[in-house]
């Protein structure tokens, strides 16, 4: 059965409504109308220029090249991958119903399929390179068909969502490319940092923010890695515990009160929970309870946090994470 590719907006504004509510939907503002009885695609291109009159032709043929699939040609057991904007994750459901048009709800909610989202938050870095590469495509809504991808991601949910092949890097088509390059970045860092490397690393970055810090050796860590205060002997405020987690695997609650009750333990009035691997929504949903007293880090947040803090970084690490910037042009620059 086909792969598609679907996305919960520009900068995931409408992921969590997308997993909690178990459905895909089309977010394109303003279109109401039922488009199930539309027989064909230049009916759909027409009835998409009465809706954005101010739109060019291609922009027209592209959306509708797009929607077209999620009304006529999605089917039920399909299986659906939304790479998410706010985590370092990729979801993936299996759709559960045809599509289904309310033109009464809310802008721009008019169309949906429901899914059961029957694996969440699979970290980023499980998949392969070319697999990567293949969701890093421009559109919102696509079928994955290239690199034999519905084969292999569907060996990998049979394997624990793992690979035991080398990447492969196969390029084509219009991708994210700083996304792709963040993808490798991490693939490095992980490769070079797992363990206690990891720690190490952020705690690197948090010198670099101006923390002085004090980092467990190798070892059971009595639940905090790092101890870290801003000033240059370590006894300004706040002070923090930090616990870090380099597993492929997304954290639960417990990892969360563990650090609670570290903090407690040592005296401080911050948490910072690093989890290479992400964390399950049931962390998600802990955030503003959490909001003044733990900040948590996915991959993403430690790439970003090691590219802000880049230039004041040990050259020890400089050296091990060999790093330069480029410039290209946006998605908007060929259009």
């Amino acid at each position: 059965m086909p792969l598609w590719l679907v996305r919960a907006g520009r900068s995931g504004e409408y992921e969590n409504k997308f997993l909690v509510e178990n459905r895909i939907y089309l977010t394109w503002d303003d279109l109401s109308k039922d488009l199930s009885q539309i027989s064909d695609k230049k009916k759909l291109y027409d009835s998409l220029n009465r809706v954005y009159p101010d739109n060019k032709a291609a922009k027209i043929r592209n959306w509708g090249s797009q929607i077209w699939p999620f009304v006529k040609e999605m089917k039920i057991g399909d299986w659906v991958v939304l790479p998410s904007k706010k985590k370092a994750a990729i979801h993936i459901g299996k759709i559960t119903g045809d599509y289904k048009n309310t033109p009464s709800s809310e802008n721009p909610y008019y169309h949906y399929r429901d899914v059961n989202w029957f694996a969440p938050d699979i970290p980023r870095s499980n998949f392969e390179q070319d697999i990567l590469y293949s969701l890093g495509a421009f559109m919102t809504i696509c079928r994955i068909s290239r690199n034999d991808a519905e084969n292999r991601i569907k060996k990998m949910a049979k394997n624990d969502w793992t690979v035991s092949q080398p990447d492969a890097l196969k390029i084509e088509g219009r991708f994210d490319l700083e996304q792709l390059a963040r993808d490798q970045i991490a693939k490095f860092i992980i490769r070079k940092f797992k363990g206690h490397g990891l720690a190490r690393l952020v705690d690197t970055i948090l010198q670099a923010q101006g923390y002085s810090t004090f980092m467990s050796p190798e070892g059971p860590d009595k639940g905090v890695d790092i101890l870290a205060a801003p000033g240059p002997l370590g006894f300004g405020s706040p002070r923090l515990c930090v616990q870090v987690k380099s597993s492929d695997s997304p954290l639960d609650r417990p990892t969360l009160y563990q650090l609670v009750g570290t903090m407690q333990n040592f005296g401080a009035e911050q948490g910072l929970l690093v989890s290479w691997g992400g964390f399950k929504s049931s962390v998600d949903n802990e955030i503003p309870s959490q909001f003044f007293r733990v900040r948590l880090w996915d991959q993403n947040a430690i790439i970003n946090e090691l590219l802000q803090h880049y230039d004041s970084l040990d050259d020890d690490i400089k050296a091990e994470i060999p790093l330069k910037r480029m410039w290209s042009l946006t998605s908007r620059g060929d259009e």
